[in-house]
């Protein structure tokens, strides 16, 4: 395995491969998972949208559970949820007809509120669904976490250098200004709440990854560094961005 990868990283032939090995992952969280409920926090991003394509194909869609599982957002940006650039718009997509998801198991980022509000909305729902008014390290509020990697260190929409790297305490937060283009706010789960999951899957592709997978191995101090799991973390690694 090329050294720069984080340790333990899956090194796959390509972006398809990435996604059907998180689509394995998936399956094999749900016939794990306690309780009736499953909660997944989804990523945006082009290899997590060729997951859940799959997941609503053939190959998947009479493998999962879709009555228990329950379907959050890792961020969004604060458009209209039929905007081209809403990660809510995407997953629907994605989804398309074949996933019998039931409408209250997609929990959208209320963006509509704008992003404080918005943040504060989230924080809340996210809380009563888990049934407690703060986490607590014995029960994971996800089953499942998401994860992309920019190519600046971001991950959802924590991006370098913003207040959001130093929330501690809350779930959601406000990003007014984000890393990168499109310049418009977003909502961002923090750290705590990416942490809280049995188990957290990086989706990373494309040779455009490979440079700040050797900044992160390097130990540089960016935001996706700072990502823990109560459960298990693992990397998703495509050939083109393992270098390999």
């Amino acid at each position: 395995m090329p050294s720069h990868l984080p340790p333990g990283a899956q090194v796959l032939p390509d972006a398809d491969a990435v996604a059907r090995a998180a689509a394995d992952h998936l399956v094999a969280v749900c016939a794990e998972a306690p309780g009736d409920r499953i909660a997944v926090c989804l990523s945006g991003g082009s290899t997590p949208k060729r997951l859940y394509e799959l997941l609503a194909g053939p190959d998947y869609v009479d493998r999962l559970p879709w009555a228990r599982l329950h379907w959050f957002f890792g961020d969004d940006r604060v458009v209209p949820w039929d905007d081209a650039r809403s990660n809510v718009r995407m997953v629907r997509e994605a989804f398309g007809h074949g996933a019998p998801v039931p409408e209250t198991h997609l929990h959208f980022i209320p963006s509509d509120l704008g992003p404080e509000r918005g943040a504060e909305a989230y924080a809340r729902a996210l809380l009563d669904f888990y049934g407690a008014d703060r986490l607590d390290p014995a029960r994971p509020l996800f089953d499942l976490v998401l994860l992309g990697l920019g190519e600046d260190g971001h991950t959802a929409s924590l991006f370098p250098g913003k207040p959001a790297l130093a929330e501690r305490e809350a779930l959601a937060v406000a990003v007014p200004e984000a890393g990168l283009a499109p310049f418009v706010p977003r909502i961002t789960l923090t750290h705590p709440a990416l942490a809280s999951a049995r188990w957290s899957l990086f989706l990373v592709t494309g040779a455009g990854k490979r440079e700040v997978l050797r900044r992160l191995r390097a130990g540089e101090d960016l935001p996706a560094g700072h990502v823990t799991s109560l459960g298990r973390l693992v990397w998703l690694v495509d050939e083109a961005a393992a270098g390999a």
